[in-house]
């Protein structure tokens, strides 16, 4: 069995042992206070070393605007949202650091966006999103110990395998797995959320705490199982380079606000659905890159990159932030 085989084997592997009850708690097999370069070890120890990225491995890159809205700027000062219309890089993405994942397969969600900002005076800014309101766990740690549980479950496991001994005392994380939408009709038509939180500071000096959510212009829609498998592995690339080319793609930007009470810093808990969205602004993607695979091996999104006005909120973005780094250097 190959490599790519056998991480989509173990990863498929959890769905199916969901109702496998633990007979003893799983021991990590790391210590507590994860590095970034265990955390990418983790990733690949989950889905293999393809020598790509580590976790949404397979993606297409697009270029496009950004235009903020005037109320973007009452919340944050950030020049992001003072500059008028800027470009993007968008990459959307499949889940898994498998490059090869089919598009058809549940384990490719959730679908990934992420954004890198051209800003005037030459710096960039970034947003990494997925397609599900929330997170499985709700730090750096625990989500390194779910990593090592899906790679230490293969087929000749014992049962009950690390990964249900996992779910089963991690009752989000069974939530997170097993309540995912539908493949989508196109990487244009899901929305996705930026599940770690970040405090915008405005020119007055006021700070609130905002997750991100973009919202597809065109509604979303999603594939029922028929429409599903009618489907070829790469649909969604092929579809959303077809759909560009004949009009742009919009989504519009949105900020949560948190009130009092709400986790700021567990990824995993989201907020009430009654919080106050602002839209921040418009994107619309108007072409796909070309040469896609040098551009992907180029391009970095760091999480943490931001401007002036904005800050990181949630720890687990200092891990991430670190990270991906790690895993650039790996794919050259």
């Amino acid at each position: 069995m190959t490599t790519s085989m056998t991480s989509a084997y173990r990863l498929g592997l959890i769905v199916a042992t969901l109702s496998v009850a633990a007979t003893q708690p799983i021991q990590a097999e790391q210590s507590a206070h994860e590095t970034p370069a265990s955390m990418v070890a983790a990733l690949h120890s989950a889905f293999g070393e393809h020598h790509a990225r580590a976790v949404h491995a397979k993606g297409v890159i697009l270029e496009g605007t950004f235009t903020p809205t005037s109320e973007a700027l009452t919340l944050s000062s950030a020049s992001l949202f003072s500059t008028g219309t800027i470009p993007v890089t968008i990459r959307f993405s499949d889940f898994t650091g498998i490059p090869t994942i089919p598009d058809t397969s549940a384990d490719a969600n959730p679908r990934g966006l992420a954004l890198k900002f051209h800003l005037r005076d030459g710096s960039e800014a970034d947003v990494v999103t997925h397609s599900f309101n929330g997170f499985p766990v709700s730090n750096a740690d625990e989500f390194a110990t779910f990593l090592r549980a899906v790679g230490s479950s293969g087929p000749n496991v014992a049962k009950p395998t690390p990964i249900a001994q996992f779910l089963d005392s991690h009752p989000i994380a069974k939530v997170f797995l097993t309540t995912q939408k539908p493949p989508p009709e196109s990487y244009a038509t899901a929305a996705y959320f930026g599940v770690n939180s970040f405090a915008f500071i405005n020119s007055s000096g006021r700070r609130i705490f905002v997750r991100y959510r973009f919202v597809p212009s065109s509604g979303e829609h999603y594939l029922d199982a028929a429409a599903l498998a009618k489907k070829g592995p790469n649909y969604l690339i092929d579809e959303i380079g077809t759909r560009v080319a004949q009009s742009p793609v919009r989504f519009e930007w949105f900020a949560q606000i948190s009130k009092e009470g709400d986790a700021i810093e567990d990824p995993s808990i989201s907020w009430p659905e009654d919080r106050r969205l602002v839209r921040l602004g418009t994107i619309e993607i108007v072409r796909e890159a070309t040469n896609q695979v040098a551009a992907d091996k180029a391009l970095l999104f760091l999480p943490g990159r931001v401007p002036t006005g904005i800050q990181t909120a949630d720890p687990m973005l200092n891990v991430r932030h670190a990270a991906y780094p790690i895993s650039f250097a790996g794919r050259q």
